[in-house]
């Protein structure tokens, strides 16, 4: 008996330029660097009343994250630091990234400081960005007060 598989091109390449990526950052990189640029991963939701941005930041204390509003976007940076103590135990891999990082992301217009909220608990940066209240439309009435028509009247010239 055959069994059908419902074949799935897009997740086929989204798993090749997973991997191709993988494999060019290890070559481009290589082990010999003491700092690698890195991104730290991303989750974002939306609730009734706000948006969330949760970071993920293992191993980096809290007072070394910074977080920063400029002119709709959100850029949160810090730095995880290599420990020397690694020579000493005899290590021969290095896949986990240190170095300076920065992470911009876009809020909604009209977010102010005041409207962000910021959590670290176990390594993860959460920030609770409120959502600005939303302009009501207004009905505007035509013609003023009154509402009798008027007639406008004129006369033609030729030209």
């Amino acid at each position: 008996m055959a069994t059908l598989v419902c074949w799935e091109p897009f997740r086929e390449v989204a798993a090749l330029q997973n991997e191709m990526s993988r494999f060019m950052n290890g070559l481009l990189e290589g082990n010999g660097r003491t700092t690698q640029s890195w991104i730290p991963t991303l989750d974002a939701w939306e609730t009734d009343g706000e948006v969330v941005y949760a970071f993920d930041l293992p191993g980096i204390p809290q007072d070394t994250i910074s977080v920063e509003l400029d002119d709709g976007t959100l850029t949160v940076t810090a730095e995880r630091e290599r420990k020397d103590a690694a020579k000493e135990q005899g290590f021969y891999r290095y896949e986990r990234r240190f170095g300076t990082f920065a992470r911009t992301v876009g809020v909604p217009q009209g977010v102010t400081d005041s409207d962000i909220t910021a959590t670290y608990e176990n390594g993860v940066l959460e920030l609770h960005v409120k959502k600005p209240a939303q302009p009501k439309p207004r009905k505007i009435q035509i013609g003023g007060a009154s509402t009798e028509q008027k007639t406008i009247e004129g006369t033609a010239q030729e030209a």
